[in-house]
């Protein structure tokens, strides 16, 4: 259910079905939940990194202008995140696959205290879906 004023997602309702579990599914669904717990999950910093230009050649630029021009201002979001506790032993390069995200190392930088992930891979080639749109 949406809360109506703000249109947040304030209600899920769902079922449990164990023969749908990874690696033992005998039937099909329409989608998965994958989630964590609030109570249990850590705090980590997430770095994902995308491509530096939205030109496919940035030294191709109206007169008077350079390559700056085409600097991606996406290149580098950083997320304050939740993650499973098992990852609380994450060490620097460590890697690992975030569900649906895509592909992360640890952090050269990261501590026990301030865990820091940066990724590697998407899942998805997002860039290739927005070539074929234009």
């Amino acid at each position: 259910m949406k809360d109506p004023a703000t249109g947040e997602i304030t209600e899920i309702h769902c079922t449990y079905d164990p023969e749908t579990r990874s690696g033992q599914q005998t039937r099909k669904v329409k989608s998965t939940i994958h989630w964590v717990s609030a109570a249990e999950a850590i705090p980590i910093e997430v770095r994902l990194y995308d491509k530096l230009f939205t030109a496919e050649n940035p030294n191709e630029t109206p007169e008077g202008k350079d390559f700056t021009m085409h600097l991606n201002p996406k290149s580098l979001e950083v997320v304050q995140a939740k993650a499973e506790p098992s990852l609380a032993s994450a060490r620097p390069g460590g890697r690992y696959q975030f569900e649906r995200t895509g592909y992360f190392c640890v952090d050269t930088s990261s501590t026990a205290e301030r865990l820091v992930f940066n990724r590697t891979a998407e899942l998805r080639d997002a860039w290739a879906k927005l070539q074929k749109r234009l």
